[in-house]
């Protein structure tokens, strides 16, 4: 890094089932460096619920959130005094968890007189590849996690479009039930690609939801009802049956994004000619590799850059809000220590704009 000294922010990221802190470097010029990255991932403790419980989370993430900030300290080989901003996830999420997040940084800034930043969970999303691929503004990203599957333009920090969501189920959550019906085990979307591997992804002969309509959203409930009706009729289910039932889903799964990402890429380039399309995908869900190459055939199809941020960059972890807090903060946007925690926040509301004073 050039020029004046880079601004370090300390990220906290507490909206689920991971809790995660990180310090992360951003220069003058933009760039950016990861100096710790800390995860604590709360699997065995959902594992026998299948899924997250939320009173569950908050409380683990009351345990050890303290420790997982003096290890990403650590890792980092400096002081929390001598960082120069501390943001954490304000929302969206489970908010006992969000709550225990912000709560710790609000402490924190008010003890060590720092700023604060209150960073949405999916703006980090959003941000990342800016943090690992350089990217510039403007990009289409698909954010495909357990809570969301959605297409957001990003023409800066602080400034969305969406345009295509989810109207039920979103693809992460879809994965985890499909699993949870064909008793895979939890995280659903792993035991889902994995058991697939052995099966026919054109034994059955799966839906793909609004895949002939021309807006860029959505359905996976339908779907999810088709996989269950097949594997109810078939009980007991045999082996193979359960591998081709999860490679019939996910090749499903893969088309419908496959096809929608193109349909978005192609807006992209009717709506935006003068700037070269460029596609960044988030959310845990990028780490599937068919949904990956679904994903990447789209993208040279319609002749654009796609950047998937390395896997443990797509799951919730600190450095990507560090990343969002450092983003805001070098335009001046910092938070007084009333914000509030949201458990829904979406992007494109009007007070995720950033104030053309501060930029």
């Amino acid at each position: 890094m050039t020029g004046q000294a880079p601004q370090a922010v300390l990220g906290i990221e507490t909206s689920c089932d991971e809790t995660a802190a990180a310090i992360v470097l951003r220069d003058q010029s933009g760039k950016g460096g990861i100096r710790s990255n800390v995860v604590r991932s709360q699997l065995e403790e959902h594992a026998q619920y299948g899924g997250v419980v939320p009173e569950l989370a908050a409380r683990a993430h009351v345990t050890h959130l303290d420790r997982i900030i003096a290890e990403a300290a650590r890792q980092a080989d400096m002081e929390l005094s001598e960082v120069d901003a501390i943001a954490a996830t304000a929302g969206p999420g489970l908010i006992g968890g969000v709550l225990v997040g912000l709560t710790t940084a609000k402490a924190l800034a008010a003890a060590l007189g720092k700023p604060l930043v209150a960073v949405n969970h999916l703006e980090a999303h959003a941000l990342t590849a800016r943090l690992t691929d350089g990217v510039t503004f403007p990009y289409l990203m698909l954010l495909v996690s357990g809570g969301h599957s959605q297409f957001v333009l990003v023409r800066g920090v602080g400034d969305y479009e969406r345009w295509g969501s989810t109207i039920d189920d979103a693809l992460g959550e879809a994965f985890d039930k499909v699993a949870k019906l064909l008793s895979l085990g939890h995280p659903g979307g792993p035991a889902v690609e994995r058991t697939a591997l052995n099966g026919d992804p054109k034994r059955f002969a799966f839906p793909r939801p609004l895949l002939r309509e021309q807006r860029l959203d959505f359905s996976f409930s339908g779907l999810k009802t088709a996989v269950r009706l097949e594997a109810e009729k078939r009980q007991p289910l045999s082996d193979q049956d359960v591998a081709d039932i999860a490679a019939s889903f996910q090749a499903a799964a893969c088309d419908v994004v496959g096809t929608r990402t193109r349909q978005a890429l192609e807006r992209f380039r009717a709506e935006l000619p003068e700037h070269p399309p460029q596609l960044v995908v988030a959310g845990g869900v990028a780490a599937n590799k068919q949904i990956g190459a679904a994903l990447r055939a789209a993208a040279e199809a319609t002749g654009a850059r796609v950047v998937i941020p390395p896997p443990a960059l797509c799951t919730d972890n600190g450095a990507m809000v560090a990343w969002a807090g450092a983003e805001r903060l070098a335009l001046g946007v910092t938070d007084g220590l009333d914000v509030v925690a949201r458990p829904r926040w979406p992007l494109d509301l009007p007070d995720m704009k950033v104030a053309s004073d501060a930029a």
